[in-house]
């Protein structure tokens, strides 16, 4: 089961018969990231390790919304991937946090949005929360490396 979650994350399921109308994401993006993956999930972490780290990124692991807060008080990201649903602290809370100390001293820190919750009006509530952005899971490459693009942009 895991190998088709796995699979299935990586975007290689599809109905018999049905081709890929896209070929995998394998291009590394125009600058390589500093990027905090806070997820829970062990399963979760390893699939998105292994994405952001074959695209170029350097990847720093929080288990929960208090790590989080507290890695970006300690060092820089170019990004956080956010999980909403974690212990300690979710990601609604950690995200008010770090939103918080930005007022202080300055900056903003572009904060997509991983979650499971794919209801109506869950987008628009993660933004309104002050994330950049919104991935739902299970992780799709291509979506996500969509929205790290949009997030932050190659340098010129």
């Amino acid at each position: 089961m895991i190998g088709s979650i796995l699979t299935a994350a990586a975007g290689d399921i599809r109905p018999a018969g049905v081709t890929r109308r896209r070929p995998p994401v394998t291009a590394k993006p125009g600058r390589s990231l500093r990027v905090l993956l806070a997820e829970d999930s062990l399963l979760n972490q390893k699939l998105a390790i292994g994405l952001l780290t074959k695209w170029g990124h350097t990847v720093t692991v929080a288990n929960n919304g208090l790590e989080a807060v507290s890695a970006v008080a300690q060092q820089t990201f170019d990004l956080v991937l956010m999980d909403i649903q974690m212990p300690e602290m979710n990601g609604f809370e950690a995200t008010e946090v770090i939103r918080q100390q930005e007022c202080q001293g300055g900056g903003h820190l572009p904060i997509l949005a991983l979650t499971a919750r794919a209801l109506k009006g869950d987008r628009e509530r993660c933004l309104e929360a002050g994330m950049d952005g919104y991935v739902s899971k299970p992780i799709r490459q291509d979506e996500l490396y969509q929205a790290i693009l949009a997030c932050c942009p190659p340098k010129a």
